[in-house]
């Protein structure tokens, strides 16, 4: 790890907790020092992550350490499924239990038939790559251990793949999509991996009609589950108003089902409304409206493209995790291997609007207009679940930031 002036990306571990703790019917117990929870739970509070009985951590000792003795774990086990009886224990290993080698599989094998709940271990510690590859190896083992050989058939329910409450506005996001695909189609969202679904859910996800992948990394789940189910996927995100009809639209291509016309009609509506921002950006502005947007992958792309049609010059797409989880990436999303050269670029950019974190932002010069859209949040918190980057009310969201950029420039 490089040397980082603010907080350093998080670790494929800290992707897997938070995936696991947005289930309900489940435990998560790490294996490791109290401290590395402890810590961890700073994030989960401001990712809105509820940890009351849900997080738990065996502690360790020196002898444990250096003896490998895991006794406390077996414990651990034990004491979980006896006082809360969920339906999984999700069993994950601390970084020192991934340096010491710890058997986390081994363990849960054995122990198994001395509980009630499924025991599914992760020995990921930390050491395989950002939270962006926890995410694709949590949304894997999820689907191929919980969902059961013969689901409900599901007709009107799709499932979401590749959303995540490390998003900045997740909440809110998921909202925006229940009330698109309610209004669209007459649809629900049955599992979603991994943010406000349950370990019944996921039983299920198999009898669902279709698979939402949302972002890149959940695309190798939605290959089992289709290698399984036969369930077809559509993959993308809903930015902008004309992202969000594409969307829908492709969602209607693939079940056979025609988009609900007053939804149609009213994104049509703001596409119209909208073309006259790249019409008089060029014609009645001397300076050129530019974007840098930093954030998730398809955040960055999904934002760029909408900006991109409002007469936007795209300046920068810097992304926040590496790019190894991600096929095929677009050879304008630039992942910088070290805060400093992160931090280098948006020193010396000016009367742009920046789209992005919290210290990204800070170092920027105040001739810019900057908006918050991906995480980590430093100045204030996420509070509100009404207030999307997605979707409909996330294209106005962001039209009124735009505006506010348009008002600087000459």
């Amino acid at each position: 790890m490089s040397l980082t002036r603010f907080l350093p990306t998080p670790s494929d571990r800290m992707g897997i907790l938070w995936s696991l703790l947005a289930m309900d019917g489940c435990v998560v117990l790490e294996y490791g020092p109290a401290g590395t929870t402890h810590f961890s739970m700073g994030l989960f509070q401001e990712l809105g992550e509820s940890q009351q009985n849900r997080l738990f951590t065996t502690h360790m000792s020196e002898d444990d350490v250096v003896m490998g003795d895991v006794t406390r774990l077996e414990k651990a086990i034990l004491e979980v499924d006896r006082n809360f009886a969920p339906k999984v224990i999700f069993v994950v290993a601390s970084s020192v239990a991934a340096v010491i080698g710890t058997d986390i599989k081994g363990v849960c094998s054995y122990m198994q038939e001395s509980v009630q709940a499924r025991l599914i271990a992760f020995e990921q510690g930390g050491f395989r790559g950002d939270y962006s590859i926890g995410l694709v190896e949590t949304y894997k083992l999820l689907v191929q251990e919980l969902p059961i050989e013969d689901p409900k058939p599901q007709p009107d329910t799709v499932n979401l793949l590749g959303f995540s409450m490390g998003s900045y506005r997740a909440s809110s996001d998921y909202r925006e999509l229940e009330t698109l695909l309610e209004q669209g189609f007459g649809l629900k969202i049955g599992a979603c991996l991994s943010g406000e679904t349950s370990v019944e859910a996921i039983e299920q996800m198999g009898g669902a009609a279709l698979n939402l992948v949302l972002r890149e990394e959940g695309i190798a789940a939605a290959k089992i589950l289709h290698s399984k189910f036969k369930t077809p996927m559509v993959a993308g995100s809903p930015y902008g108003y004309q992202g969000t009809l594409d969307w829908l639209h492709n969602i209607g291509e693939k079940l056979g089902r025609t988009l609900n016309s007053e939804l149609e009609a009213e994104l049509k509506e703001r596409i119209r409304d909208t073309a006259q921002y790249a019409i008089s950006l060029r014609m009645l502005r001397e300076d050129t409206a530019s974007a840098t947007l930093v954030g998730e992958y398809r955040a960055i792309l999904g934002i760029g493209k909408f900006l991109e049609q409002l007469g936007f010059h795209i300046e920068n797409q810097l992304c926040m995790h590496t790019l190894r989880a991600i096929p095929n990436p677009d050879p304008n999303v630039q992942f910088c291997t070290s805060e400093k050269q992160r931090l280098d670029i948006l020193k010396g950019i000016h009367k742009q609007m920046i789209l992005a974190d919290d210290p990204s932002i800070s170092v920027c010069s105040p001739d810019n207009i900057c908006l918050r859209i991906s995480m980590p949040v430093v100045y204030g918190a996420q509070i509100a679940k009404h207030l999307p980057l997605m979707g409909i009310r996330g294209a106005d969201f962001l039209l009124e930031w735009v505006e506010r950029y348009i008002q600087t420039l000459k």
